[in-house]
């Protein structure tokens, strides 16, 4: 997931240019994932979010705890 577009916790900011704009549509986005979320997991999927930041290594690790709780 992006950092900027998703609200990342370590590297989120808000923009100073057009500064009334972004909160509300940075908080629609997270809506939107939550929403999102809840319907494939209502569907029986199994959703993994990653950071883009996050180590390849890191990211295979967390795909593959998630595949073995199944």
């Amino acid at each position: 997931m992006g950092c900027f577009w998703h609200g990342c916790p370590e590297h989120a900011r808000v923009p100073s240019t057009n500064a009334q704009y972004w909160p509300a549509k940075l908080a629609r986005d997270r809506e939107r994932d939550l929403r999102v979320t809840a319907a494939l997991e209502g569907d029986g999927w199994t959703v993994v979010r990653l950071w883009n930041h996050v180590p390849l290594a890191e990211a295979v690790a967390k795909v593959v705890a998630a595949l073995s709780d199944l």
